[in-house]
């Protein structure tokens, strides 16, 4: 347990030791290149703007994650259980991956004008139920047919052979996916809140650092993201351990 926390920790040290030292050694001014060392200035003046901005986007990642989170389980089971929806949807859901995602904002923003919120969360959702849809998917369509046939055999039903079967084999997909999309939502969020003239939330607060050349407080709000991330992918780490702990190798 303590190596476990003590590992990430030192890991982090390291990185902003060696930031530190990339600025000092070549002597960039902080408006080229912002230090460790100029960041707690940055969120201390900007503390209340910090906690309100970044309560957004967290509120607006989470929520177009657990939508991602329905629909991609959703269409991942369609997928997954038929050959035909397989055939037919793959290459439409590849294609629309393969579409860059920031190009999408304005045109969200056109159809939805002044929906800042559902804006946000519907780039959240769009850009982070793929590779959920994919492994769920993958492991349902993966599914030995002598497990199903021996079930079907003993009068079991398709839900009975979905809850005692299929969900507990796609479980571990499913959760490596989920943490995948736990950090691409943030991804979408921050298109939206840097993009949309009346945003809000941390990537506002970026773009608001941009516009008035106040770097620190850009990469302070870099930090704040990150840290974000990192929460939520933990969170989807300890609702692995819970739901498919079982699962889980232990690496020495």
């Amino acid at each position: 347990m303590v190596r476990k926390i003590a590992v990430p920790i030192l890991a982090i040290v390291v990185f902003l030791g060696l930031w530190e030292a990339l600025v000092w050694v070549n002597d960039w001014p902080n408006y080229k290149m912002a230090s460790p060392s100029d960041l707690p200035p940055a969120f201390w003046k900007y503390k209340e703007l910090f906690l309100t901005m970044g309560w957004q986007t967290l509120w607006r990642t989470v929520a177009g994650l657990l939508l991602a989170v329905v629909f991609g389980t959703l269409l991942g089971m369609i997928i997954g259980f038929s050959r035909i929806a397989r055939d037919a949807l793959y290459p439409l859901l590849i294609g629309f991956n393969a579409i860059p995602k920031a190009t999408l904002v304005p045109v969200i923003s056109l159809i939805f004008i002044g929906q800042h919120d559902f804006n946000t969360v519907l780039m959240a959702f769009m850009i982070s139920f793929f590779p959920i849809a994919v492994s769920v998917g993958i492991g349902l369509s993966t599914l030995e047919p002598e497990y199903r046939d021996i079930l079907r055999a003993l009068g079991a039903s398709r839900m009975t052979i979905f809850l005692k079967i299929a969900l507990p084999k796609t479980l571990p997909e499913f959760f490596g996916a989920l943490k995948v999309a736990a950090t691409l939502a943030f991804i979408g969020t921050n298109l939206v809140e840097i993009v949309s003239p009346h945003g809000r939330g941390l990537g506002a607060l970026f773009k608001s650092g941009e516009t008035n050349g106040d770097y620190p407080l850009m990469f302070a709000v870099l930090i704040a993201l990150a840290l974000l991330g990192i929460i939520l992918y933990y969170a989807v780490v300890m609702l692995e351990r819970y739901f498919a702990g079982w699962a889980e190798r232990e690496n020495s």
